[in-house]
């Protein structure tokens, strides 16, 4: 298997940049039991044909729209069922992702729903639970897509100041405009005292780019 281009994170560095607890992604990625039985991961992550204990850049993004439907308390079952529809009706593994789930996602979440039995979700207009509460515009505005409608990039906050390529430093998150990690000015600038001038003319970038690497690291050690 072609690891380079697909990005790759440890469980530890998926919680870091999702929020995620390590726990939740491997029930989600790698299966767990439940009243004795095994149940099987939501999908078959992309690093597990490489016999990897990790993310790749597309299951990185596919787990925060797990993540949102479970804030919602929509099952595994459901989602799981949904993700295999949406997989086969897109004709891609990584279905959430796609521009065209914010538009039929509803509809198939649904479906589901009924195929799982989960009762709560057929009955959402009564509940007052609308489809574009979770599919939220946000969880796709720091995404852009190839031609082929296939996660390409990914921009962790507003500023697009950083970014996440998997074609880039295994997908790590790194300065948008240097290409050089934000985890590796971050620790120049604690090795050099927090000398923001010095880390910027060792690595001869601009002070601006030091600023969005300590910006973001102290973010997600928040």
């Amino acid at each position: 298997m072609q690891l380079t281009g697909i990005g790759l994170y440890t469980f530890q560095e998926a919680t870091r940049l999702t929020g995620i607890k390590s726990g939740e992604l491997r029930r989600w990625l790698c299966g767990y039991k439940a009243g004795g039985k095994d149940m099987p991961p939501l999908w078959q992550a992309e690093l597990a044909e490489a016999d990897l204990d990790g993310l790749s850049f597309h299951d990185l993004l596919e787990v925060q729209f797990v993540k949102a439907f479970r804030k919602y308390d929509v099952s595994l079952q459901t989602i799981r069922i949904a993700a295999r529809h949406a997989r086969e009706m897109f004709n891609s593994p990584y279905p959430f992702t796609c521009h065209r789930f914010q538009t039929d996602g509803k509809t198939i979440f649904w479906e589901a729903a009924r195929e799982s039995g989960e009762q709560d979700m057929l009955d959402l207009r009564n509940k007052q639970f609308v489809f574009e509460k979770v599919i939220q515009p946000s969880l796709y505005k720091g995404i852009e897509f190839d031609a082929g409608d296939r996660a390409a990039r990914w921009f962790p906050e507003k500023n697009r100041k950083v970014v996440l390529d998997p074609a880039i430093a295994f997908g790590k998150p790194i300065v948008a405009d240097t290409g050089i990690r934000t985890d590796i000015l971050f620790e120049a600038w604690l090795a050099e005292g927090k000398d923001k001038q010095r880390v910027a003319r060792q690595f001869e970038v601009p002070i601006q780019a030091v600023n969005a690497a300590i910006h973001f690291e102290e973010r997600l050690a928040a």
